[in-house]
């Protein structure tokens, strides 16, 4: 089949620069948009923090005429030469509206790399150091050992040219159980917990008792079949509960624990703060959603001096091109800024009015039933826009910190017909677990029931995805002794 060239014309829906820039804008909250504005300072010199002087008003309108005048004079892509190539006049080929994305390098050590470091203090032969090192390696996040040794016998057969076998690696294994933290090494959770218990048997009857429930009846323990237990083992129910609480002390993700422990808190900003004064509500802004950008006086005064000029050599025609860039840049990014900080703005006003007894009380019942739809009505704005406000922001009120996200919910009829918010269902839920016995905790058909005659008609099923979306376990698993 030959090959053929056509021309076509096809209309396409495009977003403009400027668009894609304030889009990324307002997903990022408070605390992102300060470096992504000191990005912006570093990279563009016609950017300057401060406020912009009075006189800077008529000097931009003259900046503007005199270069709408000076647009029909010369066009930009003369200032290119057709001999060049782009990538030479280029800082990189990647578009503006490209993701940065970095990996961030870790200054704390990894919990293999601390292991790795405990080698050197056991009496190991060469062959056996590296037959450890391997076995460090293979653990996961959570210091757990999930791969077979057998498929580790031949992985050190072909990349170390190590032969051995399952025996080897079980006795080897044992040493790397015995570095720290305790509970690393081991293949499922069970072993993971009776290699922490084992390290604090100090003969204490309490710790012997859990370290035996944990080797001979850990199903049972895990399924919470305490009376089998105590059955089986002869011990009352006060020594089954000492031994209990033993156990849940242990950590179930040793190798986690290290790892959560070097990550640095992070602090929450809030975006907006909404106070009450004589039974109204007051919305502000967090003053770093509104900093004060200016352009460079600098860069208009050279765009104005090259446009008097007379005759524009190549080397001006490029200066003055790369000055033109940078003040559109500047321009459209303190537009962007600003833009930003009215839909911001509008947007939780909408919230706060959509939701105003929810603030002026701070009761969850009281919250309506609201979808980024309702609110997108209101500001007449696209729901992927409310979407990108949403997200990642924060209001500080008189009850406490909450994310915008806390304040959306779907709604659900009662048996008289009145539209509630289902976070209304579920803080019925958490209470009603909350005061349950916990000897006998509450069915999902009781909760069911409880909701039932509260007058929310709502499925047994339903009453399931609510209680997993709070993190309540099934009853059996919220039994106490």
């Amino acid at each position: 089949m030959a090959l053929k060239q056509t021309f076509s014309q096809k209309m396409e829906q495009k977003l403009s620069p400027q668009q894609i820039q304030l889009m990324k804008l307002l997903q990022v909250p408070t605390m992102e948009l300060d470096q992504r504005i000191k990005q912006e300072l570093e990279v563009n010199p016609a950017l300057e923090e401060g406020k912009e002087e009075l006189e800077d008003e008529f000097e931009q309108e003259e900046y503007e005429d005199d270069f709408a005048e000076d647009e029909n004079d010369f066009d930009i892509e003369d200032y290119l030469s057709d001999d060049e190539p782009a990538y030479k006049t280029s800082v990189n080929n990647k578009g503006k509206d490209d993701e940065e994305k970095s990996m961030p390098l870790s200054s704390s050590s990894s919990f293999q790399e601390r292991m790795l470091s405990q080698l050197n203090m056991q009496v190991l032969t060469e062959e056996e150091v590296t037959i450890a090192t391997y076995l460090i390696g293979s653990l996961d996040d959570a210091g757990y050992l999930e791969r077979d040794l057998e498929a580790i016998v031949d992985d050190l057969a072909f990349s170390q040219n190590l032969i051995t076998t399952e025996e080897n690696l079980e006795e080897i294994l044992k040493y790397v159980q015995k570095l720290d933290p305790p509970g690393v090494g081991a293949r499922d959770l069970q072993e993971c917990l009776i290699l922490q218990m084992e390290r604090k048997q100090d003969g204490d009857i309490t710790r012997y008792t859990a370290l035996k429930i944990l080797e001979d009846y850990f199903e049972e323990f895990t399924k919470k079949h305490y009376q089998k237990i105590i059955q089986k083992m002869e011990i009352s129910e006060e020594d089954l509960k000492e031994a209990v609480h033993e156990i849940i002390r242990l950590n179930p993700k040793p190798g986690g624990s290290l790892k959560e422990s070097s990550k640095s808190l992070q602090q929450v900003v809030p975006d907006f703060q909404i106070t009450e004064e004589d039974g109204k509500l007051v919305l502000t802004l967090n003053g770093r959603n509104a900093p004060d950008l200016k352009i460079s006086q600098g860069y208009k005064k050279m765009l104005q001096n090259y446009s008097e000029g007379a005759k524009l050599n190549k080397s001006d025609k490029e200066t003055l091109s790369f000055v033109k860039s940078k003040l559109d840049s500047a321009k459209w990014f303190i537009d962007a800024i600003q833009q930003r900080q009215n839909t911001l703005f509008s947007t939780m006003t909408a919230i706060m009015n959509y939701q105003k007894e929810y603030f002026l009380t701070g009761d969850d019942t009281q919250l309506r039933p609201m979808i980024l739809k309702d609110i997108a009505e209101i500001v007449d704005l696209d729901i992927s826009t409310i979407s990108r406000v949403a997200n990642s922001k924060y209001v500080q009120t008189q009850y406490g910190t909450f994310s915008l996200k806390h304040f959306f919910s779907e709604s659900l009829s009662t048996d008289s017909g009145e539209e509630v918010s289902t976070r209304e269902v579920k803080q019925i839920l958490l209470e009603a677990v909350a005061e349950e016995n916990k000897r006998k905790p509450l069915t999902d058909e009781k909760l069911a029931a409880l909701l039932k005659e509260k007058g929310y008609n709502i499925a047994r099923r339903t009453v399931a995805k609510y209680r997993e979306q709070l993190n309540i376990p099934v009853a059996r698993l919220r039994k106490e002794l």
